[in-house]
C-alpha cells in the first residue's frame, strides 16, 4: 500500500478496522489516541490545535463513504464537538451498530481523593452509556497536582467499579491520604481549569496517559454539570494587611513559642520578619495559592530551591530560615486541622534538609544570575540604594554580569 500523502491519510488509514471494534468505547479510546499525537507535538495552545485537526479531517473526508471513514468522522466528532462541521456529522449506513451511542453517557459516581497536605487531588468519575450496546461502564481519573498547577495526568478505562474500589482501599490504609464523594461541577471546574494551563505547557510530562486520553477527557467532563458562577471566583493575592495579620498571629501562637520565635532578641528581629516574609511569597508563588498549605514537599520546594534562586541570605537569615519554617509549618498543620503525625512528618522532613540547606547557601550554586550579583554586591559591601556606588561597581564588575569578557 502506498505510503498516505497527508495527516488526514494517515489517520484514516490508522483507523481502517475502527469497524471492527466491539464498542463505542472502543472506538472513542482509539480516536483520542489517534488525536493524541496530534496535542502531542503542538507547541501551545494544544486544545485549539486538536479541534482545528479535527475540523480540517471532517472538511478532507467529507466525501468518503466507505464504513470506516464514516465510523471514524462520527468518532472525531462525538470527542470535539464544537470543532467546525461537527454537529453535521452522521454515523453512514453501514457503521457498526455501536455506533449511535458515541458520545452518548451519563454520569453514575463522583470522588476525589488525595494527600493529606493538599499536593495532589485526584478526581474519579465513572460513566455509563445511556444504552449498554455503547460499551462497559467506565471510569475517568485525573490528577491535579496543586505545586506545579496542573493537571498531570489523566487517564479512562475500566473495570469502573474495580478503579473506585482500588482507590478507596489504597487510602482506607494510608492514614496520609483520604477519600471522599465529591461535587461533580466542581470536579469539572478543577480539572478543567488546571487542564487548560497543561493545554499550554511548552513540555508535556513525560508519563502517563495525557496525550492519548485527553480528547476522550474533554468529552467525558463535557458531560457533568456545569459549576455555578460564583464556583468559579479565584483566590485574590494577600495584601499587605492580610500579611500583617497572619504573621502577627503565628507569632502569637503555641508554635512560635515552641521555636522560641516569638520574643527574639532584637537584633534578629529584621531577619526574623524578612523570614516570614519570605515564606509568604514562596506560598503565592503557587497558582492554588495557600499560606496554610505546607508539606514536606512544598518544604523542600522552599527550602532547597525556590529561597536560593529567588532571595539572598545573610548570614543571620539562613541561621534563622530553618527555625522559621519548622514553627510556620507546625503552626499551619494545625490551622488546617492535620493530624499530629502528619504535622510531625513534616517537621521531620525539614530537619533533614537542614544540612543541605546550609551547604546550597555555603556554595551558591542554585542562586540566579540576577540573585548572586546581588549577592556579591552585598559582600563587597555595596549599598544598593547609592546610585553613584551601584553604576561604579557595575562598571567594575561588567565581566561577571554579562557573556562579554569585553
Amino acid at each position: 500500500m502506498a505510503t498516505p500523502q497527508t495527516p488526514y491519510e494517515a489517520v484514516l488509514h490508522a483507523a481502517r478496522d475502527v469497524t471492527r471494534l466491539d464498542s463505542a468505547l472502543d472506538a472513542e479510546m482509539l480516536g483520542a489516541a489517534l488525536l493524541g499525537s496530534v496535542y502531542a507535538v503542538a507547541e501551545t495552545d494544544r486544545d485549539t490545535a486538536v479541534r482545528e485537526f479535527v475540523a480540517g479531517f471532517l472538511t478532507a473526508t467529507s466525501r468518503r463513504r466507505s464504513a470506516a471513514a464514516t465510523t471514524i468522522r462520527a468518532v472525531f466528532a462525538a470527542l470535539v464537538p464544537d470543532a467546525e462541521g461537527a454537529a453535521r456529522v452522521r454515523p453512514g449506513a453501514y457503521a457498526p451498530a455501536w455506533a449511535g451511542q458515541l458520545g452518548r453517557v451519563h454520569l453514575t459516581g463522583a470522588w476525589s481523593y488525595g494527600d493529606v497536605y493538599g499536593d495532589q487531588t485526584s478526581y474519579l468519575a465513572t460513566f455509563a452509556y445511556d444504552d449498554a450496546e455503547g460499551g462497559p461502564e467506565h471510569a475517568l481519573v485525573a490528577l491535579v497536582d496543586h505545586n506545579i498547577g496542573i493537571t498531570k495526568d489523566v487517564f479512562v478505562g475500566g473495570p469502573a467499579a474495580r478503579i473506585v474500589e482500588q482507590a478507596r482501599e489504597i487510602c482506607t490504609q494510608d492514614e496520609f491520604t483520604w477519600f471522599r464523594t465529591e461535587d461533580p461541577s466542581r470536579m469539572r471546574t478543577e480539572v478543567s481549569r488546571h487542564l487548560a494551563i497543561t493545554d499550554d505547557l511548552g513540555e508535556l510530562p513525560a508519563q502517563g496517559s495525557l496525550a492519548t486520553d485527553r480528547a476522550l477527557v474533554g468529552a467525558r467532563l463535557a458531560v457533568l454539570p456545569a459549576p455555578a458562577p460564583a464556583a468559579t471566583v479565584e483566590a485574590l493575592p494577600l495584601t499587605d494587611e492580610t500579611r500583617t495579620r497572619l504573621v502577627r498571629a503565628f507569632l502569637g501562637s503555641p508554635e512560635a513559642v515552641r521555636f522560641s520565635l516569638d520574643r527574639v532578641a532584637d537584633g534578629e528581629l529584621a531577619s526574623l520578619h524578612f523570614c516570614l516574609g519570605l515564606l509568604l511569597d514562596h506560598a503565592a508563588s503557587f497558582p492554588d495559592a495557600d499560606p496554610m498549605r505546607w508539606s514536606p514537599t512544598v518544604a523542600e520546594l522552599f527550602l532547597l530551591d525556590w529561597v536560593h534562586r529567588r532571595a539572598v541570605l545573610d548570614m543571620d537569615d539562613a541561621a534563622m530560615l530553618p527555625r522559621v519554617l519548622r514553627g510556620w509549618a507546625a503552626y499551619a498543620a494545625r490551622q488546617r486541622g492535620l493530624a499530629p503525625a502528619a504535622a510531625a512528618r513534616t517537621d521531620e522532613a525539614i530537619e533533614e534538609m537542614i544540612p543541605e540547606f546550609a551547604r546550597l547557601y555555603s556554595t551558591g550554586e542554585r542562586r540566579s544570575p540576577a540573585t548572586a550579583a546581588v549577592a556579591q554586591l552585598m559582600a563587597d559591601g555595596v549599598d544598593p540604594d547609592d546610585p553613584v556606588a551601584l553604576d561604579a561597581w557595575i562598571e567594575a564588575n561588567r565581566h561577571r554580569l554579562t557573556d562579554d569578557p569585553a
